[in-house]
């Protein structure tokens, strides 16, 4: 089968988070099994990446709409890369979100005929700001309305989804996939032991939380240490003042963005994993831990947190401060705890966030869109 996928942004620090490694992930598996894969994506004109020769297609993207974030971003190339690509391959496939890019791109896709199968990973959702409900009647409806079918992580989005078109979408269920990793991660008889933070420093994952977190835990005569890994989205510069605030600069490191292709060699070197965000769906980051044998630390809001918690992969906490110095603590006392959570995590990933298996189900996605090729599906 060719199958061609279409991504906003790929960068060198990994800037636009989960989406891209599932992505990434996704067509390394496809083309694994076989498949003839084309990953199209945009990239910062000041980022000098280059197409890898593995099937590989990047396309210079410039913010066009200031203040905008990801949303403004714009790449006309990319747009007349998937229109003349289109017709060319079985099915496109496109992590969508609401920007100037993906959006058109679906459009586009969708006039060759050629089946267009949408993944927004929870980006687009009924929403009162005033820019995205224009850009909703514009185009976002036509979208999600043409496409043959619209991968969700949760019902929450598939209601979400449905509330926005206020008509017939077809929608299926899906979860991330990750690679099992070959990598022996940091041993817990290790020390120091080190919590690690390792995602986008965005309001959204509260960094300030896991520093609070470090403070209270080092005040408390604990002599762990604490690392802050990822690309700034506007939070570093609060982060750096609250460390310096604490005077915690020898306890807690700021390591700044990481090419996303070394994040699992970094999670290695660390003995368990905190991700303080809410209203998290399938976060890739806590993925990659758990397929490391990490143990986990989240909080209720976040989209995994009920499979984690059934299968005593993780601590699941509240929103609070003392929540997370408490679930930090008992592992930290737990030296045997920590590796009996770290197995049960990776067991949970082999079962059932295996790129594998999702990619298994994608393939049979991929053939309903084509068996009804020119038809409405239900």
């Amino acid at each position: 089968m060719k199958i061609l996928h279409v991504v906003p942004l790929i960068s060198s620090d990994g800037a636009f988070g989960g989406p891209v490694r599932v992505a990434e992930n996704q067509v390394a598996e496809l083309t694994s099994k076989g498949h003839d894969v084309t990953l199209v994506a945009g990239r910062y004109r000041s980022d000098r990446m280059g197409d890898t020769g593995d099937g590989r297609q990047l396309y210079a993207a410039s913010k066009v709409i200031p203040k905008a974030g990801f949303a403004g971003l714009f790449s006309p190339g990319l747009i007349m890369a998937v229109a003349r690509l289109s017709p060319t391959v079985d099915v496109v496939h496109i992590h969508v979100a609401r920007d100037l890019t993906t959006l058109p791109a679906a459009l586009v896709a969708g006039l060759s005929g050629t089946p267009v199968v949408l993944q927004p990973h929870g980006m687009i959702a009924p929403t009162s700001k005033k820019m995205a409900r224009v850009l909703d009647v514009l185009i976002t409806k036509a979208v999600l309305r043409r496409s043959s079918r619209i991968l969700t992580l949760t019902q929450g989005e598939t209601e979400g989804l449905s509330a926005l078109t206020s008509d017939g979408i077809s929608t299926e269920l899906t979860t991330n996939g990750i690679p099992l990793p070959d990598l022996p991660y940091r041993t817990a008889t290790d020390e120091p032991v080190e919590v690690l933070f390792l995602a986008r420093l965005q309001k959204r994952k509260r960094p300030q939380v896991f520093v609070e977190m470090a403070r209270r835990l080092v005040d408390a005569g604990y002599s762990a240490q604490f690392a802050i890994v990822g690309p700034d989205e506007g939070e570093a510069p609060s982060v750096v003042e609250l460390i310096a605030k604490y005077g915690l600069q020898h306890r807690v490191t700021m390591e700044g963005a990481l090419d996303p292709s070394l994040t699992a060699a970094r999670m290695a070197k660390s003995s368990i994993y905190v991700l303080p965000s809410v209203d998290e769906i399938i976060p890739m980051s806590v993925l990659e831990a758990m397929s490391l044998g990490l143990p986990v630390v989240i909080t209720d809001s976040n989209g995994l947190a009920v499979p984690l918690k059934e299968a005593g992969a993780a601590h699941i906490v509240d929103d609070s401060v003392e929540g997370l110095v408490s679930a930090v603590r008992e592992l930290l006392d737990d030296e045997g705890g920590r590796r009996l959570m770290g197995a049960r995590a990776r067991a949970l990933v082999e079962r059932d966030f295996s790129i594998g298996s999702v990619v298994s189900r994608l393939e049979r996605t991929y053939a309903r869109a084509l068996n009804n090729r020119g038809e409405s599906i239900d």
